[in-house]
């Protein structure tokens, strides 16, 4: 793998990139499980001398049969969740209520919501409707910077108009750029994200926010089931899926520091990375006080990382001395004990703080599995969360790799009392934090499948705002 350009300077000593867009038969997955021509394959599309034993070829071939799966339920599931979300909108433009809804409709009373306007949520916004940040938490305030991120990496779950109307009506911040970015691996613009200025007389502070893996989407399912990899010399292994996300050429290989625009490339939105890259650039060369801070929930969270991880590729000193701090919720693991090491040292030579918030149970951030088969490990401070929002800081959070027999029934227990906790939380702190039956009907879900519904934003939210954070963050 090379740049283009005058230095032909090799990207990735080793790597595996999987292509199940390819017409990729189930007698071709069975021959990769147990053939040893891996770079024969024309859905793999690896180095040479890359080896990969049987379980680790055991785990790939899950992940390339599930990647088709998602590609065939792609449309369904595109149906499904617009159905959800518009039954959601429909329902709350008609008082929450189905009797209401029915006599409109009878009387002919069109309340159908526009998918475009500001008042139109995400499935993910229903789950939290709450779009005002915490009164109580001040510029200034050791929890400012997180309480912030929080509500922006649940507000990038939501359209452009309603991102507007809550960045500048209620956030009183300014909106610089919201958009869908290009993935050139999956062919379209899949990922998404924005910035937005807050602004004080004492500083400038910008907030880079990445969408997280919305429920019905196949294309952001099949960025972190990907277990594609690429192994950059001096820095580690890194998931490829999240790499394409952010922006990984298909077209130039690798990650070039510019990008030479041409008929072929010009057509399309810009790369994630690119495209924020520039104009922070822009902006904190205007103001030599201007920082910047990254955020994301879920895949958003494993993008907000790696965004800093190109930076530092790329030598771009300037940005890495202003990025103020990377703030994920829920994010799964990016890259290996090298990539680790390699970011810790990075973090700390440049100043920058990294906090990683895990709530409870939350399965994702105990994906892809921590062990010598998958090589993924999470690095910087963990703040975890018990179902009380009790935090503590800790190298990594308990039960690390998820399945387990023996963490199975304290998980079920656990999620049996966040059910009972839902129905008085509003009581016990007031009426913003109350749960509707949509976000009820998740947590009876969580009574078979421990820990998912410990990923949704909310109790993130109710983290920062309820948990002890001051003495951890500095």
């Amino acid at each position: 793998m090379s740049y283009n350009g005058d230095h032909r300077k090799c990207f990735a000593c080793s790597y595996m990139l999987l292509k199940p867009d390819q017409k990729l038969s189930f007698s071709d997955v069975l021959a990769f499980l147990f053939g040893s021509d891996l770079h024969r394959r024309n859905f793999v599309e690896c180095t040479e001398a890359t080896f990969v034993d049987f379980t680790r070829r055991w785990i790939i071939f899950i992940s390339l049969l599930a990647q088709k799966l998602l590609q065939l339920l792609a449309l369904p599931l595109k149906s499904l969740g617009s159905f959800v979300e518009r039954w959601l909108n429909l329902l709350s433009a008609n008082h929450h209520s189905v009797v209401t809804l029915l006599f409109n409709y009878l009387w002919g009373k069109d309340a159908t919501p526009d998918p475009s306007s500001p008042e139109y949520l995400s499935v993910v916004g229903y789950m939290d409707t709450r779009v005002d940040l915490d009164a109580s938490i001040k510029r200034g305030d050791g929890r400012y910077n997180a309480s912030v991120s929080v509500m922006a990496s649940k507000l990038s779950y939501e359209n452009a108009a309603c991102l507007q109307t809550i960045v500048k009506n209620h956030w009183k911040m300014e909106l610089v750029k919201c958009g869908d970015f290009w993935n050139d691996y999956q062919g379209k613009a899949t990922t998404q994200g924005f910035i937005m200025l807050d602004k004080s007389e004492e500083k400038q502070t910008y907030v880079v926010a990445f969408r997280g893996t919305e429920p019905f989407d196949a294309d952001a399912w099949n960025t972190d089931i990907d277990l594609s990899w690429c192994h950059l010399p001096g820095v580690g292994k890194i998931h490829a899926g999240f790499m394409k996300a952010l922006g990984l050429q298909k077209s130039v290989v690798g990650w070039p520091k510019k990008i030479q625009r041409d008929d072929n490339n010009n057509n399309h939105p810009p790369e994630a990375y690119y495209a924020i890259r520039d104009i922070l650039k822009q902006h904190v060369n205007a103001n030599n006080e201007a920082k910047f801070i990254v955020t994301g929930h879920s895949l958003g969270g494993a993008l907000a990382i790696l965004f800093p991880a190109i930076l530092s590729l790329h030598d771009e000193t300037l940005l890495l001395d202003r990025l103020e701090g990377v703030y994920t919720f829920g994010q799964p693991r990016v890259g290996d004990h090298e990539f680790a090491e390699y970011m810790e040292h990075k973090l700390k030579h440049h100043h920058i703080k990294y906090y990683r918030f895990v709530y409870s149970n939350d399965l994702v951030p105990r994906l892809p599995y921590d062990y010598k088969n998958l090589m993924f490990k999470h690095f910087g401070r963990c703040l975890y969360f018990d179902s009380n929002y009790k935090c503590k800081m800790v190298e990594e959070e308990p039960n690390k790799n998820y399945f387990s027999p023996w963490a199975m029934m304290p998980m079920m227990i656990n999620a049996a009392r966040e059910i009972i906790r839902s129905f008085f939380i509003g009581f016990k702190y007031g009426a913003d934090y109350r749960e509707g039956w949509f976000l009820r009907t998740l947590r009876i879900i969580g009574l078979a499948l421990p820990g998912l519904p410990n990923h949704l934003p909310q109790d993130y939210v109710n983290a920062t705002r309820l948990g002890s954070l001051l003495s951890y963050l500095d």
